[in-house]
């Protein structure tokens, strides 16, 4: 069974765009681990949550509160940066993406550079390790990503779907992307590597992502919160998860 992993970072962005400031002890809306209670209520099997070095939605309450909230997995997606690495080894979520991050942008653009910061990743891949936390990768279908990967010693690599997404509309382009993302799926599997994928994904397009093999998890975000205001959270979850069966492996 394909499982579903629940990111809830437009949730706090939506409650910091007006409340950001507000004073640790006020209630503030809308409050993403009570969404994520709804997100698991639901169906889905993960919590995602990306704090960022500007801590511009997720806040270290909010993992702390999901840390000691949530039924299922957490995935707490985050740069190699000193202070949320040590953050993260005292919450100690189930799971860590280890993602790039540029302040500029409004969402991850693209994969991380693992085949230019080996050493570095290798080395905080064996603390997260050491500490019970598995480790994932998040990349673009490139090989040479994906060997890289496997040479850091990574549980799971997350494959980048962004450009299939973006191209989804356009046939040969989608097809395209498609055969990449097998391919790369194919080569981490073989490599060892557990496979999950996210990025762009919705109800619309999902179906098509049964063509990759090997993927355990789909990290989901933007379009269930978009369709929650219009349906409610719950059904715009079951929708998706509704969406994802059928998956072949």
């Amino acid at each position: 069974m394909l499982k579903l992993g629940v990111n809830i970072d437009h949730v706090a962005t939506l409650r910091q765009a007006r409340y950001r400031n507000a004073p640790p002890d006020r209630a503030v809306e809308p409050d993403p681990v009570a969404a994520a209670v709804v997100c698991e209520r639901a169906g889905c099997h993960g919590i995602t949550a990306h704090l960022r070095e500007d801590r511009r939605h997720i806040i270290e309450d909010d993992v702390r509160r999901l840390r000691d909230s949530i039924a299922t997995r957490l995935n707490l997606e985050m740069a190699n940066a000193p202070a949320i690495v040590e953050f993260a080894l005292k919450i100690h979520p189930h799971i860590v993406c280890l993602v790039p991050e540029n302040r500029e942008e409004v969402t991850t653009e693209g994969g991380l550079d693992v085949a230019g910061q080996e050493a570095a990743l290798t080395d905080l891949r064996k603390r997260l390790n050491d500490d019970g936390i598995e480790v994932s990768l998040f990349i673009d279908p490139d090989p040479v990503q994906i060997d890289a990967s496997v040479r850091v010693g990574a549980q799971f690599v997350e494959l980048h779907t962004g450009r299939f997404a973006d191209f989804y509309h356009r046939k040969d382009a989608r097809n395209q992307e498609i055969q990449r993302l097998v391919q790369a799926s194919v080569r981490a599997h073989a490599g060892g590597l557990q496979v999950n994928a996210g990025h762009g994904l919705t109800v619309e397009n999902v179906a098509l992502i049964h063509l990759v093999p090997h993927l355990v998890e789909l990290n989901i975000g933007h379009s269930l919160v978009s369709r929650a205001i219009f349906t409610g959270l719950e059904p715009a979850i079951r929708e998706m998860l509704e969406a994802m069966k059928g998956y072949p492996g």
